[in-house]
């Protein structure tokens, strides 16, 4: 017979669902606070667009000039230019073609087939890309059903050219946010490494099996880090592209898009590098005590790396400290215990991997890197015996 839940069991299931939803609402107010300039940037374009096409040139309803305008911007800065093309030319292609079908041959199920099958060929014959086909299909039959009258007629279109135009001067204007955020992003990807770095030290001394799952559950649950690098850099990059006022960060900023592999690789490398430490824990065997000392210098070097990025430059600094690491780890003592030896190629790897996100060439990272200590030089072992004869 199945037990029933204990009352300990009921508060903390209650505990956890409380500390869960404080979590969600936590993380679903930082990204209202992360996308606060965005809104208000949709919403003045809005009624710049509406104002201009409404009040200066008195188009009477230009509903799609707020309209192209919202659609242009949105919510991302990343493919804006291309948003703003796209979106403009294909609400303005869908009003057009409805205007002018609407008023020779009325509206009607058939119509509205024939204007959004036209609409969208004109699109795609255009070259446009899935938003641009799109936008041309819902607004041709929104002017098919729901503004099916020849007054206005021939100006709704020009409000969509005057909401992208709009659009497209506000996408220039964009604050220094998105050109900071991938460099602490990518702060928050290798420190997260150096933490798993320092803790799996930890492991290789105490052998504890519980936390080295624990780790390695943890490091499991690190991709996501390493797409919201991606994603900041894109935006970044976007963002360099669109707003002539921003064109002199664009070297700083391909410098910071080169690392987003290298880093990476690290933090794969730094999960690698946990496994194998959990392996030597769940079967409690032996890693060398110089192993755990050198792990916890690296993550020391990988917490000042983060340190150097999250004042967005380049963690050149730290690269003599990660050469002398390179250069010691091929004196490092050999083992005969493969899951040891494992660490011992991890711990050389994350070095290796850290160096290009200092910036260093690939090759010249590599060269760096000395060859391991022979087996035969382990102290007692069967090669060594037999040398020493």
């Amino acid at each position: 017979m199945a037990e029933l839940p204990s009352v300990q069991d009921g508060v903390r299931w209650t505990r956890d669902v409380r500390r869960g939803a404080r979590r969600s609402y936590a993380a679903r107010v930082a990204r209202l606070r992360d996308k606060g300039f965005q809104i208000v940037q949709c919403a003045v374009a809005a009624a710049v667009a509406w104002w201009i096409a409404g009040d200066l040139l008195a188009h009477p309803q230009p509903f799609f000039a707020p309209i192209a305008a919202v659609l242009c911007l949105g919510t991302s800065y990343g493919q804006r230019l291309r948003r703003v093309v796209e979106v403009t030319i294909g609400v303005a292609i869908g009003v057009l073609t409805s205007d002018l079908l609407v008023s020779v041959i009325g509206s009607g199920a058939w119509q509205l087939a024939l204007i959004v099958a036209l609409a969208m060929s004109t699109a795609i014959l255009l070259d446009g890309g899935v938003l641009f086909v799109a936008q041309a299909a819902v607004q041709s039959i929104v002017v098919t059903v729901l503004l099916p009258t020849s007054e206005g007629a021939f100006l709704r279109w020009t409000d969509a050219l005057i909401g992208g135009g709009v659009a497209l001067i506000a996408a220039s204007l964009v604050p220094g946010a998105p050109l900071r955020r991938p460099w602490e992003q990518a702060a928050a990807v290798v420190d997260k490494e150096a933490r798993l770095i320092a803790a799996a030290a930890q492991v290789m001394v105490d052998g504890d099996t519980h936390t080295a799952m624990a780790l390695l559950a943890d490091a499991r649950a690190t991709d996501f880090l390493v797409r919201e690098l991606d994603d900041a850099a894109d935006e970044g990059m976007s963002v360099v592209v669109s707003s002539p006022f921003r064109r002199q960060d664009r070297r700083d900023l391909r410098r910071l898009v080169d690392l987003v592999e290298p880093v990476d690789r690290a933090l794969r490398s730094t999960r690698v590098l946990v496994r194998q430490t959990a392996v030597t824990a769940a079967h409690r065997l032996d890693v060398p005590a110089s192993y755990a000392a050198f792990c916890g210098e690296l993550g020391i070097a990988a917490r000042r790396v983060a340190e150097e990025l999250r004042r967005n430059r380049t963690a050149e600094a730290v690269r003599p400290d990660l050469l002398s690491l390179g250069a010691r780890s091929g004196q490092l003592e050999r083992t005969d215990e493969l899951a040891a030896e494992a660490i011992l190629t991890q711990l050389r790897s994350v070095v290796l991997d850290l160096l290009m996100v200092t910036g260093m060439d690939p090759v010249e990272a590599a060269a760096s890197m000395p060859a391991p200590r022979p087996r035969s030089a382990v102290s007692g072992s069967p090669d060594a015996e037999a040398s020493e004869t």
